[in-house]
């Protein structure tokens, strides 16, 4: 492939980020926590400008009247600023997770080997319409030792340009003069298509891409680069009410789990009910849901039996792909079940393996359900919206992985370092250790 002079402009670039995440790397963690402090002083400092920049992303996309589920994740207010702050002081509690022995081993006299963290190197976060993502990636690179390359969505160019500023702005006061410096080049904005579909190709440059948006986005990303993808394609997630549930909870719970964030990867897409306990709780859950705005997509039996009661209003049919659909909305599908097991098999037929709940006070229906289904997080009488790096006490998260390799689940810190060995000998060679006279190995772990 001819390269054009924007992709050798942008490999340059990423190049410095590169230089600068080397010298990060080193740094030790006071260097790293009193770094991240001044970032969460600037933006505090900063808010007014991060707000009026945003306000211009929300005008832009009320205009080209993007969905209501973009306009969610896109608004900034006074509470999400306080979050983007608290979650970078988190991350100052959180330990070191850079230069960390996994394993010391004598492997003979002399001959010692250890395992430690380090980090991967440049990260490439590709994302749509969440501009509060920008400071927990940002924290998240400086804390464990990455170069991080960010690339927001068009319709949050305002607020992620502000955002970066501050931060470039905070880490050069906070290096004048100091000889252990964060340069800001660890932390870089792109703000084109074009630069996007350039850094797919980089795979001698970056590491790892992270993509965080919808499903067909993610899928283009997986379908189009040859760096290792970290991420999920969709978020459907269930919530299971079983026979045995306390029904005032479980209807808490949904509300929550529906209405709390309906935009987020982690709100319930289908409430499945155990036909034992539908006539006592839909119409509560129903009602509930409703006055919070939420639009019921009802199954056949749900739908009969609301109306045997006098109470389907506003009930609308579930079809075949509601099952398999990410509303990201104040939408939910529901469907009666007869069974634990129908449940789990619809859940695991169904969900993408992100996060699914029961609400239950049988312990055996508990812990078939938490064993049985196939998900990265699994939960017993609680919400799905727990499902997130900071509520995890990961300080943050990059995104949200339901692949079955390790990280898995919200991914914190852990998902962006590896580790590499190291062995020390004394003029050692393999050849001792082979024929006749051979030495043998120790193996012996050491303290």
């Amino acid at each position: 492939m001819t390269s054009t002079p924007l992709t050798q402009s942008l490999a340059e670039s990423v190049q410095v980020t590169r230089t600068a995440a080397r010298t990060l790397a080193k740094l030790p963690t006071q260097a790293k926590d009193a770094a991240l402090e001044a970032i969460a002083n600037t933006l505090e400092k900063n808010g007014d400008r991060i707000l009026q920049a945003n306000q211009k992303d929300v005008e832009a996309a009320k205009s080209a009247q993007l969905p209501i589920a973009i306009l969610n994740r896109l608004k900034l207010d006074s509470n999400k600023l306080a979050s983007m702050v608290a979650g970078v002081r988190d991350m100052v509690r959180l330990a070191e997770p850079v230069g960390i022995t996994q394993i010391h081993r004598e492997l003979d006299t002399g001959l010692t080997l250890e395992r430690i963290t380090c980090p991967l190197g440049v990260v490439g976060v590709i994302f749509e319409a969440r501009p509060d993502a920008v400071t927990q990636i940002a924290a998240l690179a400086i804390k464990s030792g990455n170069g991080v390359i960010l690339k927001g969505g068009s319709e949050a160019v305002n607020s992620c340009e502000a955002i970066v500023a501050v931060i470039h702005q905070a880490l050069k006061d906070f290096s004048k003069g100091k000889e252990l410096a964060v340069s800001p080049d660890v932390v870089q904005l792109l703000t084109t298509r074009a630069e996007t579909l350039a850094i797919l190709q980089m795979d001698s440059s970056i590491d790892l891409i992270i993509p965080r948006g919808s499903n067909q986005f993610v899928r283009y990303i997986q379908d189009n680069t040859r760096i290792p993808v970290l991420g999920h394609a969709e978020g459907i997630c269930h919530l299971y009410v079983d026979a045995s549930a306390d029904i005032i909870q479980a209807a808490a719970i949904a509300v929550d789990a529906k209405t709390q964030y309906p935009a987020a990867c982690n709100a319930i897409e289908t409430l499945l009910v155990h036909q034992a306990i539908a006539v006592d709780f839909l119409p509560i859950a129903i009602q509930s849901l409703q006055r919070q705005g939420v639009k019921i997509r009802a199954c056949d039996r749900t739908f009969q039996l609301m109306q045997q009661m006098g109470k389907a209003i506003d009930l609308q049919p579930a079809t075949e792909s509601d099952w398999s659909t990410e509303y990201s909305d104040l939408i939910l599908a529901i469907r009666i079940v007869d069974s634990l097991e129908e449940a789990i098999a619809h859940i695991n037929t169904y969900g993408s393996r992100h996060t699914e709940a029961i609400v239950t006070q049988d312990p055996n229906a508990a812990s078939t359900f938490l064993s049985d289904v196939d998900a990265a997080g699994v939960f017993h009488n609680c919400s799905t919206r727990f499902a997130d790096g900071f509520r995890y006490g990961f300080g943050a998260e990059v995104g949200i992985s339901t692949q079955k390799m390790p990280p898995r689940g919200p991914v914190g810190l852990e998902g962006l370092i590896t580790y590499k060995y190291r062995l020390i000998g004394d003029g050692h060679i393999v050849a001792s250790y082979s024929g006749k006279d051979a030495k043998t190995f120790t193996h012996r772990d050491l303290a």
